[in-house]
């Protein structure tokens, strides 16, 4: 589809020879500004040919350089594109903040395009039928589990996190059928979260995995909602695989919330008021 070009220049940047790299990042820097260069204003931004430009557009299904324009414009029309450019040691709060912002904003939305709603509605199902859940992860993803707790807590049954290996191990082979078990792993290969998942499985549990697609965890799991999240790992880039994450959550817990339905809203309504006398009241306009 159109809007897979910036995402397979950026997959097979690695692959190019020097030159076609060269041109690669000029296009992947500003695709927006790419679209209205010429080709030899193109090739001069990126100290190559012209012959070297074509070529580069030919290794992407286009017939020539004004094809490319074509196909390059109806990608950025097509959902925001992932823009891998790293923060740079000496970037100013400006240039730092926008490509963090970018970045993100990319991610979920490249993530929101690519999420199977059958996986979703699956995973929903699980959830309103558990008689328990325990929410796993390590490291980021372990945040990510306990904003899931928070969240599902509300839900009138028993809601646990666990963040370490030692006590996700134990508690999936204490699991019975009724029992379900989400994992939350970006890459889905940690050793440790996939011979738990077997675990808890083995034990009666259903095990629902947040992670990438294809992964050694995913072929564990019961159900699974994969998202493959591109991820910049340079020391100075965050990881918008964590956002992505929470909104999935909220996603699932709002399911829940509508497969509860009206009948249930009082007492979320319940949760929600007794926090009003914890708060300073809103001061008003005088």
């Amino acid at each position: 589809m159109a809007h897979d070009l910036l995402d397979r220049i950026r997959q097979r940047l690695e692959d190019l020879n020097r030159s076609e790299r060269k041109v690669a990042n000029v296009i992947i820097d500003d695709p927006a500004a790419a679209t209205s260069l010429s080709i030899a204003s193109l090739a001069q931004a990126a100290s190559v040919s012209e012959p070297t430009v074509n070529r580069f557009c030919r290794n992407f299904g286009a017939k020539g350089y004004p094809d490319f324009k074509i196909k390059l414009a109806q990608s950025l029309a097509g959902g925001t594109p992932y823009v891998t450019r790293a923060v740079e040691p000496g970037d100013s709060a400006t240039q730092y903040t926008q490509k963090i912002f970018g970045a993100t904003i990319a991610a979920l939305d490249e993530a929101q395009r690519e999420v199977d709603m059958g996986a979703v509605e699956r995973m929903v199902d699980y959830l309103t039928q558990a008689k328990q859940i325990h929410f796993f992860g390590l490291g980021a993803s372990g945040a990510v589990a306990q904003d899931a707790q928070h969240k599902f807590f509300r839900f009138n049954l028993p809601v646990m996190v666990h963040i370490d290996v030692l006590m996700q191990r134990m508690v999936a082979a204490a699991c019975h059928t009724g029992d379900v078990v989400v994992i939350i792993s970006y890459t889905g290969r940690t050793r440790e979260l996939v011979d738990i998942a077997r675990v808890a499985r083995e034990a009666g549990a259903v095990v629902l995995g947040i992670t990438a697609p294809d992964s050694p965890l995913s072929q564990e799991c019961t159900a699974t909602l994969e998202v493959a999240t591109p991820e910049d790992t340079d020391h100075y880039m965050p990881m918008t695989s964590r956002v992505i994450q929470l909104t999935l959550i909220d996603a699932l817990a709002t399911g829940v919330t509508l497969r509860r339905g009206e009948d249930f809203l009082p007492h979320l309504k319940k949760i929600k008021d007794s926090l009003r006398e914890t708060r300073f009241p809103i001061p008003k306009n005088t």
